[in-house]
């Protein structure tokens, strides 16, 4: 069976297939991974997910990526353990949803991605041999997942690195508390110079005898998984009706990535609304075409929305056709009219935040995390 190719956005590395772009993290060329072309589903595909749990839904979208790489019968069982926790979808009004993805064991909707990187990280060193140590960047939510996700997982060592004045008592909780192969370091700066030094390990020649990896969401095992639960809410929700409208709240627009992945794949998305707190350089690019990163990142009430540079434009900038390498420099302008046409960003600033969360509880007794 014939495997699928990842190319790197910077376009100066070989493609590699799933095991390598996943155990890699990151492209040689400092370049993310992308599918060479995305692999489609059927109207009919996506009809059946209406009568399947979420674990039979990930386990149908994700095969359409690991084909030739994991059998069948594995990834089943990978997705069986990975997700044994519900994706509740609540009515705000007609027409308006709240999906809950607050349900696994760390209470982040990255418990989505971490669960099923784990289980396939743990195959492929299976397969491959060796060890691997995975550094993480996090402004909160990623770092609690993963350390979770990876504890006690054979061969892998996973070191957290988190900004020390920007994380809830909560999460600094969550990361810190873990043994064995766990370990986490405070680091005085912002989420954008966690990113960076762990951006910079990558490409060090020094730290090339040490297999290091990340579970960011500059790892494209981030970004599959994460395209499930678009398929999940379409499937109870619209189809075969209306194209959806998803908003979702955006800092390094992994998960934004993961629904252009799942429109890529075929399912009817009419606009997808990445909102961001006060670091405001993706809407601020969409309206001029001009991209400014914010550095250093702004503090916000959304504390894991804080990235000044989101890592994942350079992705979307490469699905519509442009190049934007790795320091935020764009090298060719993407199409720029079909971005607009499908993707709109706004930035919230703290008070509005602040309002909205009271608004939406006096309002629905529903309380959102800011």
């Amino acid at each position: 069976m014939s495997q699928l190719l990842f190319r790197s956005t910077n376009g100066q590395s070989p493609s590699v297939n799933l095991r390598e772009a996943f155990l890699a993290g990151q492209a040689p060329d400092r370049g993310l991974y992308l599918p060479e072309s995305f692999p489609r589903l059927s109207p009919a595909e996506i009809a059946e997910f209406a009568e399947l749990p979420y674990r039979q839904v990930a386990f149908r979208v994700l095969r359409k990526f690991t084909a030739g790489v994991i059998p069948d019968d594995a990834l089943a069982a990978m997705c069986d353990r990975a997700y044994d926790f519900g994706v509740p979808l609540e009515v705000i009004q007609r027409g308006v949803h709240l999906m809950r993805l607050d349900q696994g064991p760390t209470a982040s909707f990255k418990d989505f991605a971490a669960q099923m990187m784990a289980q396939m990280f743990g195959r492929f060193l299976q397969e491959v041999g060796g060890q691997v140590t995975i550094l993480t960047a996090t402004s909160g939510d990623t770092g609690a997942a993963v350390a979770h996700a990876f504890h006690e997982v054979p061969g892998v060592r996973v070191i957290v690195l988190f900004p020390i004045a920007e994380v809830s008592e909560s999460q600094r909780k969550l990361m810190t508390t873990l043994k064995e192969n766990v370990r986490t370091v405070a680091v005085d700066g912002k989420f954008d110079d966690c990113q960076a030094m762990v951006k910079r390990a990558f490409a060090d020649p020094a730290l090339a005898r040490i297999h290091l990896s990340s579970a960011n969401s500059i790892n494209i095992g981030r970004l599959l998984p994460q395209s499930v639960y678009y398929f999940y809410a379409a499937s109870r929700l619209a189809w075969p009706g209306q194209p959806m409208v998803f908003s979702i709240p955006s800092g390094n627009f992994g998960d934004m990535m993961g629904a252009v992945v799942a429109r890529e794949m075929g399912l009817p998305i009419r606009k997808i609304i990445a909102s961001v707190n006060d670091n405001d350089s993706f809407p601020r690019y969409l309206a001029s075409g001009i991209y400014e990163k914010i550095s250093p990142s702004r503090n916000s009430v959304s504390n894991a929305m804080n990235v000044g540079h989101p890592s994942n434009l350079a992705r979307l900038v490469a699905v519509y056709g442009g190049h934007m390498d790795e320091t935020g420099k764009i090298h060719r302008q993407p199409d720029l009219t079909a971005m607009r046409r499908d993707v709109f960003s706004t930035s919230i600033n703290d008070n509005r935040t602040r309002t909205s969360l009271r608004e939406f509880w006096n309002k629905y007794q529903i309380l959102l995390e800011p």
